[in-house]
């Protein structure tokens, strides 16, 4: 999975939320770190739509401008816990590796 997918999929898993919607909470989850265009957002969409974990939730107008929901699903939940713990214990098992975040490892320096 692609963090930006993965990261599509945390802000789903919040709530139903629309493109703009998605861009910005994907920005808010990576602490900036990660912007999505329009292009690059659709076309994760388009992929997660296909693999079966997100889906249409529905559609309004909002001043002229159609916004399409988007939600996460069943299986869409599934990858998305699996992946989180996928990452968390790579984080455990680097963390042994590295020390912990902030101090420098055994023998090391700054």
């Amino acid at each position: 999975m692609t963090e930006q997918s993965y990261l599509v999929l945390l802000a789903l898993a919040e709530e139903p939320r629309h493109g703009y919607g998605i861009v910005q909470a994907v920005r808010e989850l990576s602490d900036g770190e990660v912007r999505l265009g329009a292009g690059t957002l659709y076309g994760v969409l388009d992929r997660l739509v296909a693999a079966g974990w997100t889906e249409a939730a529905g559609e309004e107008v909002v001043d002229g401008r159609l916004r399409r929901y988007y939600r996460l699903t069943g299986q869409g939940r599934e990858a998305v816990t699996a992946h989180t713990e996928r990452l968390a214990a790579l984080a455990r098992r680097a963390s042994r590796v590295v020390g912990p975040v902030g101090r420098p490892a055994a023998g090391g320096a700054w």
